[in-house]
């Protein structure tokens, strides 16, 4: 591949999108990945998107879980996926918080969702175009981001997603691209639209 060629990506909100929203996860068995994840992932693979996950994750600074445990999970996952033919391209994450939590982790940082910090690290490691590329989420605030850079977003019903869709969208300043009842009905959204 030419290098100055952009490359498209799929970036991925982790709790609820990827894997049942259960608040905090601060432990390895809490962490149930949904059925529909690996077919989703491998739909975004054989369209030439990258995979790349982002995700929030301040029971690191509020001293719920280590960033270690973090670190596991996403090997797990990462592993797993492989294991059933996906690849996911990378994760990354926000370990802060601006108000809460303790020592180097409790900071204003530009990382934490909405902001764009990780999505904007991602595209300088892995030459991204923006315009070519989708966020998929399950919060308002995953639109907010994607809006912002001038992504296309779409919307999850699966964890706060269809509540805050049911409830929240007549307030909402942006709107999702694409909204689906899961991953796996976005993922055929999209490429269906390459």
């Amino acid at each position: 591949m030419n290098i100055n060629q952009m490359q498209k990506a799929i970036f991925l909100d982790r709790d609820g999108t990827i894997n049942e929203e259960m608040g905090y996860i601060n432990h390895p068995d809490r962490f149930k990945i949904f059925s529909f994840v690996a077919e989703s992932i491998k739909i975004f693979n054989q369209s030439g998107f990258l995979v790349i996950i982002i995700t929030n994750q301040s029971g690191i600074a509020r001293g719920y879980y280590s960033e270690t445990m973090v670190q596991n999970l996403h090997y797990r996952l990462i592993t797993e996926m492989k294991n059933q033919g996906a690849q996911i391209d990378a994760i990354y994450y926000c370990p802060h918080h601006p108000t809460e939590g303790r020592g180097e982790y409790r900071l204003e940082c530009d990382c934490r969702k909405p902001k764009p910090g990780l999505i904007l690290k991602a595209v300088q490691q892995h030459n991204i175009s923006l315009a070519a590329s989708y966020l998929i989420g399950d919060r308002y605030q995953d639109i907010i981001m994607a809006k912002q850079l001038k992504m296309k977003v779409g919307l999850v019903l699966t964890g706060y997603g269809l509540g805050e869709y049911t409830y929240n969208r007549q307030h909402w300043k942006f709107q999702p691209d694409l909204v689906g009842q899961d991953l796996l009905i976005l993922a055929k959204q999209i490429t269906n639209r390459q």
